[in-house]
């Protein structure tokens, strides 16, 4: 996925997934379930990524999909405004990206439209293809590719896009201020290109989700609603027109999204009639597998494994997920106004001393063995492991791991002691230190989980509870997060990168999605390293990824905890089916058919 960065839910959103035996090809061998090493840890199986099932599709058929979460979805069907994940699986079936990529998420020809940059003159060049329509049957157009520029950068918009990537266009800000109608930087050169000029280029815009966007938008469909409105209107939440295979024709709010085939699809028609997405419960989805109600499962919950391990009917597919979870620290506020990150130096969990102890007060590997099968793996940075080099050793840095000699050593030095012998520390200044430690609903073992860290910092000495006594609804979890709740000091949450290893959008002092609100000079640099020209240099835009992330590291606004893999069960009717990580947002629904009328049993 892109540079769109998503919310994640804790069990439900991400997991792993080995193939049960099922009637089907794949490109990997069938594995009947985890099984145990001599030392006793659980082992992941081998996994496979594609299904082709024998059998003569029928002509046309309906695809049933269960979306697995415990809350209802928001239904923004924009990729300018949504904001979590469940909306983002919900659009892959009708709404595309601009931009194909090669096996490294980086931008080739593949796509609806090319990508030239000039490095000489800062500017980038996106050339469409002939020939493209919207799900209405109007073309896609120049004006289209410009248009998320003029949303994302008006001073009414109301999503959380807007940061450096976009002020990174020239005349942006002043049109962000309201100072110019347009923007400057931006040119329609004729009804296929357009020219953008940038403050600087950088490695990070080769990459799906880097520094140029990646998506069209309706113009002729949309320029009748005003920006502050659009998030909310009827045109993005019920009747949304997009450029993917599929066209939505009715949505259920919360509840599910009925779609059709688009025949104006660049690609070519579908071979599906229709596609209908519903909201399926956590602890509902296997007992509907088994009866056969759904062709695929999204956000399959890695906790429920063992029970849809021996799926009849199914084969199990997966991937490593663009994502990781992490205990995040809250260090400031966000100031709307000047669209950046105010850090308070004396917010309760401002000593980084308190938060690297609480890293190491946690037993990351054993959760991912006793609640997700061994499925999951302790994370010692933000960047996954499926960028490869970008992400550092644990030789280079060795994140946290449990150490409650070590946590407790830190907590003492800092001055963090138990004054009053009742087994509590109090904090340096001998006050009472009560840490309010937010998490959200999701399946089974979110509560186990939660409690668990709760009992390891109690263990080493801290008063932690969560806020409100309780666990909260995933969109309220995030509404609260996003606003600075005043009751929450520590969160649990797990981010979907994108497929731009650079951080920025993510940490950098003008992102709205840095949550933890933490910002020093020192990692303002970091960030504009990141996308400096000088980045185009291999071994300097390496070594500034190893060097930030042993900077980010020690600074522990967050910390890491769980490396995620994603399963997602897929019926023996459903033939021609890829579920490689494919940046290009190309999910190959086109090509997928079925070989009965509804989904087998058996």
């Amino acid at each position: 996925m892109k540079k769109w960065y998503k919310l994640l839910g804790l069990t439900a959103a991400a997991s792993l997934a080995l193939v049960a035996c099922g009637n089907s090809d794949s490109d990997s061998e069938t594995a009947d379930s985890s099984s145990s090493s001599e030392s006793g840890e659980v082992v992941a199986p081998e996994l496979a990524t594609t299904v082709d099932n024998e059998g003569d599709a029928i002509d046309g058929g309906t695809l049933q999909v269960g979306l697995v979460t415990d809350s209802p979805f928001q239904g923004i069907f924009s990729w300018e405004f949504y904001e979590d994940a469940y909306d983002a699986k919900i659009m892959q079936f009708g709404f595309d990206s601009l931009f194909g990529t090669d096996d490294d998420f980086k931008i080739d020809d593949s796509g609806k439209a090319t990508l030239a940059l000039d490095q000489e003159n800062n500017k980038a060049t996106i050339t469409l293809k002939e020939g493209l329509k919207w799900s209405d049957g109007e073309p896609l157009t120049a004006e289209d590719v410009i248009y998320p520029y003029e949303v994302i950068g008006h001073p009414d918009y109301t999503g959380i896009r807007y940061d450096g990537t976009f002020q990174n266009v020239v005349g942006m800000e002043e049109y962000h201020s309201g100072e110019a109608d347009t923007i400057s930087g931006i040119t329609q050169v004729d009804d296929v290109t357009v020219e953008i000029e940038f403050q600087e280029v950088s490695p990070s815009m080769l990459q799906a989700g880097g520094g140029v966007w990646s998506y069209a938008m309706p113009k002729h469909y949309l320029e009748d609603v005003p920006v502050a409105e659009l998030a909310s209107s009827e045109k993005i939440r019920s009747t949304p027109v997009g450029d993917g295979p599929f066209r939505i024709t009715k949505v259920t709010p919360g509840e599910s999204v009925e779609y059709e085939a688009n025949e104006y699809y660049w690609q070519g028609e579908p071979k599906l009639d229709n596609v209908v997405v519903e909201v399926v419960p956590s602890s509902s989805i296997v007992p509907a597998l088994e009866n056969g109600k759904y062709d695929v499962a999204l956000s399959m919950p890695t906790d429920l494994y063992a029970s849809y391990a021996e799926l009849p009917g199914y084969t199990l597919l997966g991937r490593e997920e663009l994502s990781y979870t992490y205990i995040g620290f809250k260090l400031g506020k966000w100031d709307a106004e000047a669209g950046e990150v105010v850090y308070d130096e004396d917010a309760k969990m401002a000593d980084k001393s308190l938060r690297q102890a609480m890293g190491y007060a946690i037993d990351n590997d054993a959760v991912a063995q006793r609640f997700y099968n061994g499925l999951r793996s302790n994370a010692n940075t933000v960047i996954p492991p499926v960028f490869g080099s970008f992400g550092a050793t644990t030789e280079e840095v060795p994140g946290y791991y449990y150490d409650a000699d070590k946590a407790n050593q830190l907590l003492d030095d800092a001055g963090y002691v138990d004054t009053d012998n009742d087994g509590i520390r109090e904090d340096p200044d001998g006050e009472p230190l009560q840490i309010n430690f937010a998490s959200m609903e999701g399946g089974e073992t979110a509560e186990p989980i939660a409690q668990y860290y709760i009992q390891a910092w109690n263990e080493v000495g801290l008063d932690v509870q969560l806020t409100d006594g309780r666990l909260l609804e995933f969109n309220s979890f995030y509404d609260r997060i996003e606003a600075d709740d005043e009751n929450i000091d520590i969160y649990q949450a797990a981010w979907g990168t994108g497929t731009d290893p650079a951080p920025n959008g993510l940490y950098a002092r003008n992102s709205a999605f840095n949550f933890t609100r933490w910002a020093t000079e020192e990692n303002d640099q970091f960030m504009a390293d990141f996308i400096s020209a000088e980045a185009f240099d291999e071994e300097f835009q390496r070594n500034t990824f190893v060097e930030w992330q042993k900077y980010f590291s020690e600074e522990a606004p967050v910390i890491p905890t769980l490396f995620r893999q994603e399963v997602m069960p897929v019926n023996n009717r459903v033939k021609h089916y890829d579920y490689a990580n494919n940046p290009a947002d190309d999910f190959g629904w086109h090509t997928v058919e079925v070989t009965a009328d509804a989904p087998v049993s058996e």
